[in-house]
């Protein structure tokens, strides 16, 4: 008799937890899209399926709740207990919510057929919102990276980028013209898995390929590279894709072709560009006032003429041999995130 009534209660009492579970991840998401992103679309979506949810969380299902003979509540997993970065806090309850929706779905077909429609239907709702969240996050980022480093080949090239992320660098583009596919891939991989490591965004270099193979956060394009277009469609929407512009012209080009930043450059002469004539600091300038997405001034900026190059408008910049060719990479991405630091607040005050 006991056991038949366990049975009749099993179905609500899983439902129950899981409708909980549910509310609750969104909510933590919803706080984080409305009081730190500020975006009141994100955190409407999230409202309106934690409403959703409500709908269905009845007094029936409520009743059969039995928290004190509950052996789950005493279960944990160290991964629990512990959040890295808010990256991880929001990731792990994006899969609470999915996990806690798709029981709903399953068990919901043994109690209510409509719940398991309606639960299906916002699990996707919750994928869409995980990719909108990650794209919005991405696009922070690159707007908040002061610095941007650019690799050279070097033997040790994964030390040079893990000491400018300890840094503080968040921006790293993996760039290689010469070597075989195959070290380009490994290299890639470990580069990749070393910046979101440390919380930075990691873009390929011209090679869409790559950028999809390692799934890096974006791809950078020269002139003569693919059209954008073409790399959103390979990459997907919700990738970070840049383009190298010399000119106005060029630079129009790709805001018109959608592209999520801009290279300005190069500035200086740089053996990066050989042959390539300096644009000077005209061009930066002109940048300020023009470009509408973020840009990063380029080309043979280092320490010593970073002041010019701010002086004449920029806030962001890339960098190749100042960091690369350092003595202490981890000592020079910081001088120069102080400079770029200083800059930002000066123009803001």
């Amino acid at each position: 008799m006991n056991q038949r009534i366990n049975n009749s209660l099993s179905i609500p009492r899983i439902l129950d937890a899981n409708l909980d579970r549910a509310r609750e991840g969104l909510r933590i998401i919803e706080e984080w899209c409305r009081f730190s992103l500020e975006n009141t679309q994100l955190a409407e979506e999230c409202k309106q399926m934690r409403q959703e949810i409500a709908h269905w969380h009845t007094s029936e299902l409520r009743i059969a709740r039995d928290t004190l003979n509950d052996p789950g509540t005493a279960l944990s997993h160290p991964q629990e207990e512990n959040r890295s970065s808010i990256e991880h806090l929001l990731q792990a309850n994006l899969c609470r919510i999915q996990e806690a929706l798709r029981v709903l779905e399953e068990y919901g077909k043994l109690y209510q057929a409509e719940m398991a429609i309606a639960c299906k239907k916002m699990r996707y709702q919750v994928y869409t919102l995980e990719s909108n969240l990650l794209e919005y996050n991405r696009c922070q980022k690159l707007k908040e990276s002061l610095l941007y480093l650019v690799t050279s080949p070097a033997d040790n090239i994964l030390s040079i980028v893990e000491e400018s992320l300890k840094g503080g660098l968040t921006l790293v583009q993996y760039r290689d013209k010469n070597s075989e596919d195959i070290i380009r891939l490994e290299t890639a991989k470990k580069l990749c898995q070393l910046c979101h490591e440390y919380h930075a965004l990691f873009i390929m270099n011209d090679r869409v390929d790559l950028a999809l193979a390692v799934n890096a956060d974006g791809l950078h394009l020269g002139q003569q590279d693919i059209p954008i277009a073409l790399a959103r469609q390979i990459l997907g929407p919700n990738k970070i894709i840049g383009r190298s512009t010399t000119n106005p012209q060029e630079m129009a080009k790709a805001i018109a072709e959608g592209a999520d930043y801009i290279g300005v450059g190069p500035v200086y002469g740089t053996p990066t560009k050989p042959g390539k004539t300096p644009v000077g600091l005209d061009y930066v300038n002109y940048a300020l006032e023009n470009s509408p997405v973020p840009w990063f001034a380029i080309g043979g900026i280092d320490n010593q003429n970073l002041p010019d190059v701010l002086n004449s408008g920029a806030t962001q910049v890339a960098v190749v041999r100042a960091i690369m060719e350092a003595d202490n990479p981890k000592k020079i991405t910081q001088e120069l995130l102080t400079k770029l630091s200083r800059n930002k607040h000066d123009r803001q005050h």
